[in-house]
């Protein structure tokens, strides 16, 4: 059965045609699954890139509380811990066999997405890196303020040591709040300079990536352009073709036209001349005599009278 027979199938045909309709240019199925959950985790942590800038932001300012500097670590741990697993992922791309040139883009792309990613959140990691130690410094200074206080207050007399008790109590309170403060803060620098140092060298193995990956996005990009130059030039080629073929027919057409006009006009030609001149002789008399033939032969032959006119 034949469209013609059945036009609703026609009609219900797809209006478009997509290359992965195809098998042959179908990417691996399992590739495409896990470069898209690479995808959506890049998308994860430039999420948490923007609220950890917003977070360190608020450190060293009047906002800054303990549970801000609570999602700062969180946000960096969290992180700096994303940027492993999809760096892992990365270098499980980067083996994979027998890449396509889309498979190859679409592994270049990822590179490049996740190198600039990491560079914000290397940046962010060193501002709060900075604010903490910048706490820390005023933590200490605070504390060795408060440690020259306690030192005058005891040499002071017992009269007026007793009359400073509760001030003096107060004081070492303080003490011990700067000392766990520092304490915190050092813990905290330590985490972040071990996050820095481990995702330095993951920046490495990703830019040295993201380097041989450019050069091959580079011959692709070499070979797009390339053929949309041939297939440009190629249809340049047909269009002035086809005009010079159009051309051809029309003027085959006007010789056609011509020689059919001048042959019409011929053949019409004799034909009247043919009719004109039928009734005009079918109507005039005969006026010819009988010539004998005797009298046509000197005619004929010149020479036949000199030949017998001596006998």
């Amino acid at each position: 059965m034949s469209f013609a027979d059945n036009p609703s199938a026609l009609e219900s045909q797809p209006t478009t045609w997509r290359r992965t309709d195809d098998p042959q240019y179908a990417d691996d199925p399992e590739f495409q699954q896990y470069t898209t959950q690479l995808s959506d985790q890049l998308f994860a942590l430039t999420a948490n890139i923007s609220k950890l800038s917003n977070q360190i932001g608020l450190l060293g300012t009047k906002r800054e509380t303990d549970r801000v500097r609570e999602r700062v670590q969180d946000l960096l741990s969290e992180t700096g811990d994303s940027f492993k697993d999809v760096g892992e992922g990365l270098r499980k791309v980067a083996a994979w066999h027998d890449l396509g040139p889309s498979q190859k883009y679409t592994q270049g792309k990822l590179n490049q997405e996740f190198k600039a990613s990491l560079t914000e959140f290397q940046g962010l990691q060193r501002q709060a890196l900075e604010k903490q130690r910048a706490s820390a410094t005023a933590a200490k200074a605070a504390l060795d303020q408060d440690g020259d206080s306690l030192t005058a207050t005891t040499d002071a007399g017992q009269q007026q040591l007793q009359q400073q008790e509760a001030p003096r109590l107060a004081n070492q309170d303080e003490v011990e709040y700067q000392e766990t403060l520092i304490q915190t803060r050092e813990t905290e620098i330590q985490q972040i300079e071990n996050s820095v140092s481990e995702l330095n060298e993951l920046f490495r193995d990703v830019a040295h990536m993201v380097h041989d990956q450019g050069g091959q996005l580079d011959v692709i990009s070499e070979n797009v352009v390339q053929t949309r130059d041939d297939t440009r030039e190629a249809d340049s080629q047909l269009r002035t073709a086809s005009r010079h073929q159009r051309s051809a027919r029309g003027k085959a057409c006007c010789l056609l036209v011509v020689l059919v006009v001048v042959l019409t006009v011929i053949i019409l030609a004799a034909v009247l001349g043919l009719f004109a001149l039928s009734p005009a002789e079918s109507c005039k008399p005969s006026s010819t005599k009988a010539v004998p033939f005797s009298s046509t032969i000197p005619t004929l032959f010149p020479g036949f009278r000199k030949t017998f006119s001596g006998f």
